[in-house]
Protein backbone atom coordinates (compact mmCIF):
# COMPACT_ATOMS: atom_id res chain seq x y z
CA UNK A 1 0.00 0.00 0.00
CA UNK A 2 1.27 3.65 -1.07
CA UNK A 3 1.80 6.15 1.64
CA UNK A 4 -1.72 8.28 -0.24
CA UNK A 5 -3.73 4.68 -0.25
CA UNK A 6 -2.73 4.18 3.48
CA UNK A 7 -3.03 8.05 4.99
CA UNK A 8 -6.62 7.53 2.63
CA UNK A 9 -7.52 4.50 4.81
CA UNK A 10 -7.26 5.89 8.18
CA UNK A 11 -10.43 8.18 6.97
CA UNK A 12 -7.98 11.44 6.47
CA UNK A 13 -7.94 13.35 3.26
CA UNK A 14 -5.77 15.62 2.27
CA UNK A 15 -6.47 19.50 1.06
CA UNK A 16 -7.91 19.60 -2.49
CA UNK A 17 -8.70 16.09 -2.52
CA UNK A 18 -12.47 14.76 -2.76
CA UNK A 19 -13.73 13.17 0.47
CA UNK A 20 -16.11 11.88 -2.06
CA UNK A 21 -14.81 8.43 -2.65
CA UNK A 22 -14.83 5.45 -0.49
CA UNK A 23 -12.05 4.88 2.32
CA UNK A 24 -10.92 1.74 2.20
CA UNK A 25 -9.95 0.48 5.83
CA UNK A 26 -12.59 2.68 7.79
CA UNK A 27 -15.29 0.58 10.21
CA UNK A 28 -18.14 2.40 8.34
CA UNK A 29 -19.12 4.87 5.52
CA UNK A 30 -22.17 6.29 5.68
CA UNK A 31 -24.70 7.73 3.27
CA UNK A 32 -27.80 9.80 3.76
CA UNK A 33 -30.25 11.85 1.40
CA UNK A 34 -33.14 13.60 2.12
CA UNK A 35 -36.04 14.37 -0.12
CA UNK A 36 -38.38 17.57 0.84
CA UNK A 37 -41.84 18.06 -1.23
CA UNK A 38 -42.42 21.23 0.70
CA UNK A 39 -45.51 21.60 -1.63
CA UNK A 40 -47.12 18.54 -0.11
CA UNK A 41 -45.09 19.25 3.05
CA UNK A 42 -43.77 15.44 3.09
CA UNK A 43 -39.84 14.28 3.97
CA UNK A 44 -38.05 11.70 3.05
CA UNK A 45 -34.94 10.13 4.15
CA UNK A 46 -33.13 6.99 2.64
CA UNK A 47 -29.68 5.85 4.34
CA UNK A 48 -26.91 3.24 3.60
CA UNK A 49 -24.12 2.21 6.09
CA UNK A 50 -21.27 0.50 4.27
CA UNK A 51 -19.86 -1.57 7.11
CA UNK A 52 -16.64 -3.37 7.76
CA UNK A 53 -17.29 -5.83 10.18
CA UNK A 54 -15.43 -9.29 11.30
CA UNK A 55 -16.99 -11.40 8.84
CA UNK A 56 -17.00 -8.97 5.90
CA UNK A 57 -18.83 -5.62 4.65
CA UNK A 58 -22.74 -5.29 5.69
CA UNK A 59 -25.22 -2.26 5.49
CA UNK A 60 -27.32 -0.57 7.96
CA UNK A 61 -30.18 0.34 5.84
CA UNK A 62 -33.17 2.85 6.79
CA UNK A 63 -36.15 4.44 5.29
CA UNK A 64 -37.94 6.92 7.05
CA UNK A 65 -41.19 9.13 5.85
CA UNK A 66 -43.38 11.85 7.37
CA UNK A 67 -46.42 12.35 7.95
CA UNK A 68 -46.99 9.14 8.91
CA UNK A 69 -44.77 8.19 11.03
CA UNK A 70 -43.26 5.38 9.23
CA UNK A 71 -39.72 3.81 9.32
CA UNK A 72 -38.33 0.85 8.19
CA UNK A 73 -34.61 -0.49 8.96
CA UNK A 74 -32.65 -3.79 8.01
CA UNK A 75 -29.25 -4.90 8.00
CA UNK A 76 -27.84 -6.84 4.97
CA UNK A 77 -25.27 -9.38 4.11
CA UNK A 78 -24.07 -7.32 1.57
CA UNK A 79 -22.28 -3.77 1.46
CA UNK A 80 -20.46 -1.46 -1.08
CA UNK A 81 -18.56 1.97 -1.34
CA UNK A 82 -17.78 3.87 -4.45
CA UNK A 83 -14.11 4.29 -4.77
CA UNK A 84 -14.22 5.93 -7.71
CA UNK A 85 -16.80 8.99 -6.36
CA UNK A 86 -19.87 9.12 -4.39
CA UNK A 87 -22.18 5.89 -4.13
CA UNK A 88 -23.25 3.10 -2.47
CA UNK A 89 -25.03 -0.47 -2.79
CA UNK A 90 -26.49 -3.32 -0.75
CA UNK A 91 -27.58 -5.95 -3.11
CA UNK A 92 -31.28 -5.43 -4.22
CA UNK A 93 -32.12 -3.40 -1.30
CA UNK A 94 -30.37 -0.21 -1.90
CA UNK A 95 -28.78 1.58 -4.69
CA UNK A 96 -27.57 5.48 -4.59
CA UNK A 97 -25.00 8.05 -6.19
CA UNK A 98 -25.04 11.20 -7.33
CA UNK A 99 -28.02 10.78 -10.07
CA UNK A 100 -30.46 8.18 -8.91
CA UNK A 101 -31.49 6.40 -5.52
CA UNK A 102 -33.56 3.00 -5.28
CA UNK A 103 -34.50 1.74 -1.99
CA UNK A 104 -36.44 -1.73 -1.51
CA UNK A 105 -37.07 -2.92 1.79
CA UNK A 106 -39.65 -5.32 0.93
CA UNK A 107 -43.78 -4.11 0.33
CA UNK A 108 -44.60 -0.72 1.99
CA UNK A 109 -40.82 0.67 1.86
CA UNK A 110 -39.90 1.59 -1.62
CA UNK A 111 -38.05 4.59 -3.28
CA UNK A 112 -37.59 5.04 -6.84
CA UNK A 113 -36.16 8.32 -8.16
CA UNK A 114 -33.64 10.62 -10.48
CA UNK A 115 -31.59 13.34 -9.37
CA UNK A 116 -31.32 16.11 -11.61
CA UNK A 117 -30.09 20.20 -11.88
CA UNK A 118 -27.86 19.48 -8.70
CA UNK A 119 -26.25 22.01 -6.15
CA UNK A 120 -22.97 20.58 -5.42
CA UNK A 121 -20.45 21.59 -2.46
CA UNK A 122 -18.90 24.32 -3.36
CA UNK A 123 -15.33 24.37 -2.33
CA UNK A 124 -12.38 22.64 -3.37
CA UNK A 125 -9.72 23.00 -0.71
CA UNK A 126 -12.24 21.12 2.15
CA UNK A 127 -15.29 19.55 2.55
CA UNK A 128 -17.41 20.02 5.33
CA UNK A 129 -15.54 18.75 7.77
CA UNK A 130 -13.13 21.60 6.91
CA UNK A 131 -9.39 21.19 8.28
CA UNK A 132 -10.20 18.08 10.10
CA UNK A 133 -10.62 16.68 7.11
CA UNK A 134 -6.82 16.07 6.93
CA UNK A 135 -6.60 14.68 10.66
CA UNK A 136 -5.71 11.06 9.96
CA UNK A 137 -8.07 8.55 12.56
CA UNK A 138 -10.60 10.32 13.89
CA UNK A 139 -13.67 8.88 14.64
CA UNK A 140 -15.75 10.81 12.79
CA UNK A 141 -16.00 12.75 9.50
CA UNK A 142 -18.45 14.60 7.85
CA UNK A 143 -19.26 16.31 4.04
CA UNK A 144 -22.73 17.31 2.85
CA UNK A 145 -21.50 17.21 -0.61
CA UNK A 146 -25.60 17.55 -1.99
CA UNK A 147 -27.17 21.23 -1.12
CA UNK A 148 -29.97 21.39 -3.35
CA UNK A 149 -31.21 19.76 -6.76
CA UNK A 150 -34.61 18.14 -8.25
CA UNK A 151 -35.67 14.68 -7.38
CA UNK A 152 -38.49 13.15 -9.54
CA UNK A 153 -40.07 9.65 -9.33
CA UNK A 154 -41.96 7.46 -6.79
CA UNK A 155 -42.21 6.10 -2.89
CA UNK A 156 -44.15 3.87 -1.49
CA UNK A 157 -44.55 4.97 2.00
CA UNK A 158 -46.82 1.93 3.54
CA UNK A 159 -49.93 1.64 2.22
CA UNK A 160 -49.60 4.93 0.05
CA UNK A 161 -47.86 6.07 -3.32
CA UNK A 162 -46.14 9.34 -2.91
CA UNK A 163 -45.69 11.22 -6.46
CA UNK A 164 -42.76 13.27 -6.52
CA UNK A 165 -42.57 15.99 -8.63
CA UNK A 166 -39.69 18.20 -8.20
CA UNK A 167 -39.16 17.97 -4.68
CA UNK A 168 -35.59 19.11 -3.49
CA UNK A 169 -32.84 17.03 -2.21
CA UNK A 170 -30.14 16.84 0.37
CA UNK A 171 -27.32 14.73 0.27
CA UNK A 172 -24.18 14.15 2.96
CA UNK A 173 -21.89 11.07 3.62
CA UNK A 174 -20.18 10.34 7.21
CA UNK A 175 -17.28 7.79 7.92
CA UNK A 176 -14.76 6.97 10.64
CA UNK A 177 -14.13 4.55 13.43
CA UNK A 178 -16.50 1.96 15.16
CA UNK A 179 -19.71 4.25 13.83
CA UNK A 180 -20.30 6.73 15.74
CA UNK A 181 -19.28 9.24 18.46
CA UNK A 182 -20.37 8.96 22.40
CA UNK A 183 -22.77 11.87 21.61
CA UNK A 184 -23.87 14.01 18.36
CA UNK A 185 -26.09 16.94 16.84
CA UNK A 186 -27.12 16.89 13.52
CA UNK A 187 -29.65 18.79 11.21
CA UNK A 188 -30.77 19.70 8.05
CA UNK A 189 -33.57 21.93 6.57
CA UNK A 190 -35.31 23.08 3.40
CA UNK A 191 -38.63 24.06 2.30
CA UNK A 192 -37.49 27.60 2.69
CA UNK A 193 -39.27 30.53 1.11
CA UNK A 194 -36.29 30.73 -1.39
CA UNK A 195 -36.24 27.22 -3.08
CA UNK A 196 -31.87 27.17 -3.62
CA UNK A 197 -31.41 27.64 0.41
CA UNK A 198 -30.21 24.98 2.68
CA UNK A 199 -29.08 24.61 6.03
CA UNK A 200 -27.01 22.27 7.48
CA UNK A 201 -25.30 21.51 10.85
CA UNK A 202 -23.61 18.62 12.86
CA UNK A 203 -21.46 18.41 16.03
CA UNK A 204 -20.43 16.15 18.71
CA UNK A 205 -17.02 14.59 20.48
CA UNK A 206 -14.31 14.07 18.00
CA UNK A 207 -11.32 12.38 18.74
CA UNK A 208 -7.71 10.84 17.61
CA UNK A 209 -5.36 9.22 19.93
CA UNK A 210 -5.01 12.14 22.61
CA UNK A 211 -6.34 14.69 20.41
CA UNK A 212 -9.68 15.22 22.21
CA UNK A 213 -12.37 18.38 21.06
CA UNK A 214 -16.36 18.98 20.91
CA UNK A 215 -16.73 20.39 17.40
CA UNK A 216 -20.09 21.87 15.27
CA UNK A 217 -19.70 22.43 11.63
CA UNK A 218 -22.84 24.39 10.21
CA UNK A 219 -23.26 25.51 6.50
CA UNK A 220 -25.69 27.67 4.92
CA UNK A 221 -26.65 27.92 1.21
CA UNK A 222 -27.88 31.30 0.98
CA UNK A 223 -30.39 32.58 -1.55
CA UNK A 224 -28.25 32.65 -5.04
CA UNK A 225 -25.89 30.38 -4.37
CA UNK A 226 -22.85 31.56 -1.85
CA UNK A 227 -21.98 28.94 0.68
CA UNK A 228 -20.78 29.87 3.92
CA UNK A 229 -19.25 27.58 6.35
CA UNK A 230 -18.20 27.95 10.09
CA UNK A 231 -16.73 25.64 12.55
CA UNK A 232 -12.77 25.92 13.11
CA UNK A 233 -12.43 26.26 16.67
CA UNK A 234 -10.46 29.69 17.50
CA UNK A 235 -11.44 30.82 13.89
CA UNK A 236 -14.90 30.35 13.20
CA UNK A 237 -16.36 29.09 15.93
CA UNK A 238 -20.37 27.58 16.42
CA UNK A 239 -21.24 27.16 19.82
CA UNK A 240 -24.10 24.48 20.25
CA UNK A 241 -26.33 23.73 23.10
CA UNK A 242 -28.79 20.99 22.13
CA UNK A 243 -31.07 18.53 24.15
CA UNK A 244 -33.81 16.31 22.86
CA UNK A 245 -36.38 18.80 21.83
CA UNK A 246 -34.39 22.19 21.33
CA UNK A 247 -31.09 23.03 18.85
CA UNK A 248 -29.57 26.25 19.29
CA UNK A 249 -26.46 27.31 17.31
CA UNK A 250 -24.42 30.51 17.33
CA UNK A 251 -21.62 30.66 14.47
CA UNK A 252 -19.06 33.34 14.49
CA UNK A 253 -16.36 33.85 12.07
CA UNK A 254 -14.74 35.59 9.18
CA UNK A 255 -17.12 38.62 9.19
CA UNK A 256 -20.22 35.94 9.11
CA UNK A 257 -23.11 35.85 12.56
CA UNK A 258 -24.87 32.84 11.64
CA UNK A 259 -27.75 31.93 14.27
CA UNK A 260 -29.85 28.70 14.25
CA UNK A 261 -33.00 27.99 16.66
CA UNK A 262 -34.95 25.12 16.16
CA UNK A 263 -37.05 22.67 18.63
CA UNK A 264 -39.17 19.56 18.18
CA UNK A 265 -41.03 17.36 20.53
CA UNK A 266 -39.36 14.11 21.90
CA UNK A 267 -42.44 12.49 21.16
CA UNK A 268 -42.60 12.47 17.38
CA UNK A 269 -39.06 11.50 17.16
CA UNK A 270 -38.47 8.33 15.42
CA UNK A 271 -35.43 6.35 17.00
CA UNK A 272 -33.10 5.04 14.10
CA UNK A 273 -30.15 2.40 14.54
CA UNK A 274 -26.68 2.95 13.93
CA UNK A 275 -23.97 -0.03 13.48
CA UNK A 276 -21.57 -0.97 15.99
CA UNK A 277 -19.29 -2.78 12.84
CA UNK A 278 -16.70 -4.79 14.71
CA UNK A 279 -20.17 -6.55 16.30
CA UNK A 280 -21.70 -6.71 13.33
CA UNK A 281 -24.79 -5.72 14.45
CA UNK A 282 -27.30 -2.31 14.66
CA UNK A 283 -28.20 -0.88 17.61
CA UNK A 284 -30.56 2.10 19.01
CA UNK A 285 -28.38 5.48 17.91
CA UNK A 286 -30.59 8.67 17.45
CA UNK A 287 -33.49 10.44 17.77
CA UNK A 288 -34.57 11.64 14.72
CA UNK A 289 -37.19 14.28 13.85
CA UNK A 290 -38.09 14.58 10.29
CA UNK A 291 -40.35 17.75 10.23
CA UNK A 292 -39.00 20.38 13.18
CA UNK A 293 -39.15 23.48 13.35
CA UNK A 294 -36.24 25.70 11.86
CA UNK A 295 -35.47 29.42 12.00
CA UNK A 296 -32.31 30.87 10.74
CA UNK A 297 -30.43 34.55 10.41
CA UNK A 298 -27.39 35.42 8.77
CA UNK A 299 -25.46 38.24 9.25
CA UNK A 300 -22.91 40.18 7.08
CA UNK A 301 -20.32 42.62 9.32
CA UNK A 302 -23.42 43.13 11.52
CA UNK A 303 -26.08 43.58 8.62
CA UNK A 304 -28.79 40.94 8.17
CA UNK A 305 -28.21 39.66 4.68
CA UNK A 306 -31.19 36.29 5.49
CA UNK A 307 -33.00 35.03 7.71
CA UNK A 308 -35.58 31.77 6.75
CA UNK A 309 -37.58 29.32 8.56
CA UNK A 310 -38.58 25.88 7.49
CA UNK A 311 -41.18 23.77 9.39
CA UNK A 312 -39.97 20.57 7.66
CA UNK A 313 -36.33 20.41 9.05
CA UNK A 314 -34.61 17.47 10.05
CA UNK A 315 -33.06 17.56 13.86
CA UNK A 316 -31.28 14.53 15.59
CA UNK A 317 -29.62 13.88 18.51
CA UNK A 318 -27.46 11.27 19.02
CA UNK A 319 -25.99 8.96 21.60
CA UNK A 320 -26.64 5.19 22.66
CA UNK A 321 -27.63 5.30 26.17
CA UNK A 322 -30.33 8.39 25.02
CA UNK A 323 -31.61 6.62 22.19
CA UNK A 324 -31.80 3.20 24.31
CA UNK A 325 -33.95 5.40 27.72
CA UNK A 326 -35.80 6.59 24.93
CA UNK A 327 -37.01 3.42 23.75
CA UNK A 328 -37.68 2.07 27.20
CA UNK A 329 -39.79 5.23 28.14
CA UNK A 330 -41.63 4.16 24.92
CA UNK A 331 -42.23 0.79 26.27
CA UNK A 332 -40.04 -1.15 23.27
CA UNK A 333 -37.24 -3.46 24.18
CA UNK A 334 -33.70 -1.76 22.73
CA UNK A 335 -32.99 -5.00 21.03
CA UNK A 336 -35.92 -3.89 18.81
CA UNK A 337 -34.05 -1.73 16.14
CA UNK A 338 -30.94 -4.71 15.96
CA UNK A 339 -32.73 -4.35 12.67
CA UNK A 340 -33.84 -7.51 11.22
CA UNK A 341 -31.53 -9.18 8.53
CA UNK A 342 -32.17 -9.29 4.81
CA UNK A 343 -31.01 -11.69 2.72
CA UNK A 344 -29.12 -10.89 -0.95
Amino acid sequence: MGALAWYRSTGADLPFQSPLRAHPGVAMEGYFWRITDADNERVLIALNGVNRGPSGPWATLGFAAEPGGFLQVAAHPEASADRGGVGARAGDAFSGDARQLRVDLGAGAQLDVTISDPLPWPHRAFGGSSVFQSVPALNQYWHPWLLGGRVNGTATVGGETWQLRDAQVYAEKNWGREGFPDAWWWGQAQGFAERDACVAFAGGQVHSGPIRTEVTGLVVRLPGGRVVRLGNPGISPVRAEVDDERWMLRGRGYGWAIDVDAEAPLSASHVLPVPLPSQGRNTAGALEHLTGTLQVTVRRHGREVWSGSSALAGLEHGGLERARAELIRRGAEPSATHAPPLRG
